[in-house]
C-alpha cells in the first residue's frame, strides 16, 4: 500500500496554479518534496489536506479517499507546518487541548519524546528555539501513532547541528516500515542525507518524481569548451558560460562520447538549479 497517492491535483490562484500534480509515496519511506520558493510545495500540501479547496484531483492517504474519509485520515497523520499558534501558551496547555482530538493518544510515548527532546512543559512556545518548536510539534504528531508525517520546511532556520539531529530522527522513524514521511524543503543537502524518493516541482508542475538514485542517474553534469558546446547544445537542459568554458546539465540518454566533453554525477541541487536556468531562458 502507498502511504500517499495524489492524482491530477489542481488549484488555481490569480497568477499561479497547480497543474495536474501527481505523485505517490510507498509505505515506509521518506520523500523529499523540492522546488524553489513559490514553486507550489505548500499549496500542494494544503490542497491535498483540504486546508484549502482544490479545483480538481484525487488524494488517497493510507488507502483512504481524502474527500470521503477526511476525519479518519487526519487522526492517522501528523502535519507540521512551521506555523506555531498561541506563542504565549505553555507546552502543557497546548498539549492538553491537542490530545482531545485523538482517541489513540499515547501519554507514555508523549512523555518519552518530551524526555528524549529535553522539552520542558512549563515553557511557552515563544521561549523555544526553532529546533525545539519542531521537536515539540513532532512529539504531538508521533504521540497519536501517526503513520504519515507531512512536514513543510521542518529544518528551515535551524542551525546545522539541530538539522542533522532531526534528519537522524527521521531515518530512525521509518526504519520499521510503519511510518512514512513527506518532507518539503528547499535545503537540498538535507535530502542527500535522508530522502529515499524525490519529487521536484516547478511553477506548479511536477518535473520529476522517482527514487533519489534514479533521479541522479537520469542526469549528468557536463563541462566543455565553447568550441564543442554545439555538439550537444540542442539536447542540454541548460548551461552557464564562464571564463574556463561551459558547464551544464544534460539527460544521460543524450550524452555523446567525446574526449573534449567531461561528465559527472549531479547533486539534487544541480538538477534544480539548471532546470531553473532553463525556465529563465525560455
Amino acid at each position: 500500500m502507498n502511504a500517499l497517492e495524489i492524482k491530477s491535483l489542481n488549484k488555481s490562484y490569480e497568477g499561479f496554479s497547480l497543474k495536474d500534480v501527481s505523485f505517490e509515496i510507498p509505505q515506509g519511506y521518506i520523500m523529499g518534496f523540492v522546488g524553489e520558493n513559490g514553486a507550489g510545495k505548500t499549496t500542494t500540501i494544503k490542497a491535498m489536506l483540504n486546508i484549502i479547496s482544490k479545483n480538481g484531483g484525487n488524494v488517497k492517504i493510507l488507502g483512504k479517499d481524502m474527500d470521503l474519509e477526511e476525519l479518519d485520515i487526519k487522526r492517522e497523520i501528523g502535519y507540521v507546518s512551521g506555523e506555531y499558534f498561541y506563542p504565549k501558551k505553555k507546552i502543557s496547555e497546548i498539549t492538553k487541548v491537542y490530545k482531545r482530538f485523538f482517541d489513540n493518544w499515547d501519554e507514555t510515548i508523549y512523555n518519552k519524546f518530551l524526555n528524549d527532546f529535553n522539552l520542558n512543559e512549563n515553557k511557552r512556545i515563544d521561549e523555544l528555539s526553532k529546533g525545539m518548536k519542531m521537536k515539540f510539534a513532532l512529539s504531538l504528531a508521533l504521540s497519536h501513532h501517526a503513520k504519515l508525517l507531512i512536514l513543510d520546511e521542518p529544518t528551515s532556520g535551524m542551525d546545522p547541528v539541530a538539522r542533522d539531529n532531526l534528519l537522524e530522527l527521521f531515518q530512525e522513524l521509518v526504519e520499521d516500515g510503519e511510518i512514512s514521511i513527506l518532507y518539503s524543503t528547499h535545503i537540498t543537502s538535507d535530502l542527500d542525507k535522508c530522502a529515499d524518493y524525490i519529487t521536484f516541482i516547478q511553477e506548479g508542475r511536477i518535473i520529476e518524481s522517482c527514487s533519489k538514485e534514479d533521479l541522479l542517474k537520469k542526469y549528468q553534469l557536463f563541462n566543455t569548451s565553447r568550441d564543442y558546446l554545439y555538439k550537444i547544445k540542442e539536447n542540454v537542459i541548460s548551461y552557464k558560460e564562464n571564463a574556463f568554458g561551459v558547464n551544464g546539465l544534460i539527460r544521460k540518454e543524450d550524452i555523446i562520447n567525446n574526449p573534449n566533453i567531461e561528465y559527472a554525477r549531479p547533486k539534487i541541487d544541480d538538477v534544480i538549479i539548471y532546470f531553473s536556468e532553463k525556465r529563465g531562458n525560455e
